[in-house]
């Protein structure tokens, strides 16, 4: 089987090996941001970028390219509680998010210890209000408020979950990308209004990458079927308990982000660092233009926000900053100490 990796960068399973050391950075997250533990990079890479596997501490990753060694994050101030708009660059599962409050400064104001992964909050897209959410393990389903305090976690039982969505009734939507006998790979678990055990519903992939709902409360997913034999789109209808595949007017080469942008069903390729915009009648997404994105290496996950797109680069190890729909080279690129950036999101008070 072609192992590929989930993001542009890897796509295979990382030897969990941090968690040991994430309670005691937990304690120290509320006065300051901590330095994750300096453990020795594990990562294997193997063959080119597509069909690579990477190890990295033992967690599956969605990127689809190899970024450079992680540094790791020194003790910056927590100095974010005046601001009004955050942005999180999640990083490597079970390491940290990175904390922003871009327009007003493009430097990190702290971190959350203990996360990574990818995130999502309660708008379709934008700012989330009040809160965001981290999916960057099996139990690590967490809602935090916004900027930073935990609110409570879901759980996925034996699985790996790797994404998330919400709509606009508050539910949210976790992607599965290394299941077991309860709950596939490629599956989506619904949990109603954020909350319960959730309900599983088994999809065309065989690893899900990213899911996205539209406007109209209709669920969308991406990833690989037939051990990596293919892109895929799928989509399950509001209302129904059945995911059908959806076919692109185009080629996507590597999975990536799936959101709405306020008129378009946006898919992010992170083989070719453009995103296209879609409209979806029945099984047929048709392509209605295309976003090119200079300068990226790997956006593992994209947020659109009005004007702006942010990117959590795994290739090039950093967060950066496009215009929207105008893509072109980054109008601000965040910087901090990074730990293989898998994720983002963006939040207000």
């Amino acid at each position: 089987m072609n192992t590929t990796g989930f993001l542009k960068y890897a796509g295979a399973v990382v030897a969990l090996s941090m968690w040991s050391a994430c309670g005691a950075l937990r304690q120290a997250q509320d006065d300051m941001a901590v330095a994750p533990p300096t453990a020795a990079f594990n990562g294997t890479y193997n063959g080119t970028y597509i069909g690579r596997t990477l190890s990295v501490n033992g967690r599956p990753v969605t990127t689809a390219r190899l970024s450079p060694l992680p540094s790791y994050a020194t003790i910056v101030p927590d100095r974010h509680a005046n601001s009004k708009t955050f942005e999180y660059v999640f990083n490597d599962y079970g390491s940290y998010a990175s904390i922003f409050d871009y327009p007003k400064s493009i430097k990190e104001i702290g971190m959350i210890a203990g996360d990574g992964g990818q995130g999502c909050t309660n708008v379709l897209y934008g700012y989330g209000k009040k809160i965001f959410w981290n999916v960057g393990g099996p139990a690590q389903i967490t809602e935090y408020k916004v900027p930073k305090t935990p609110i409570k976690t879901l759980s996925v039982p034996d699985s790996f979950p790797t994404s998330c969505a919400m709509d606009t009734s508050g539910d949210l939507a976790v992607g599965i990308y290394d299941g077991s006998a309860s709950v596939s790979g490629g599956d989506v678990v619904i949990f109603k209004k954020a909350s319960g055990s959730g309900t599983v519903y088994a999809t065309p992939l065989d690893e899900e990458f990213f899911d996205g709902y539209d406007n109209q409360g209709n669920l969308f997913a991406d990833g690989f079927t037939g051990y990596r034999s293919g892109f895929a789109l799928v989509e399950l209808p509001k209302g129904s308990s059945t995911f059908v595949t959806i076919k692109t007017s185009n080629s996507v080469e590597f999975p990536g982000s799936v959101q709405w942008d306020g008129t378009y069903l946006t898919v992010f390729d992170q083989d070719t660092n453009e995103m296209y915009q879609y409209t979806v009648s029945g099984t047929k997404a048709t392509l209605k233009a295309t976003v090119t994105f200079s300068g990226s290496s790997d956006c593992a996950q994209t947020w659109i926000v009005q004007g702006l797109v942010y990117c959590g680069d795994a290739g090039n190890g950093n967060g950066e900053v496009f215009s929207y729909p105008a893509g072109g080279s980054p109008v601000a690129t965040l910087t901090g100490e990074f730990d293989f950036p898998l994720g983002v999101v963006a939040a207000k008070k």
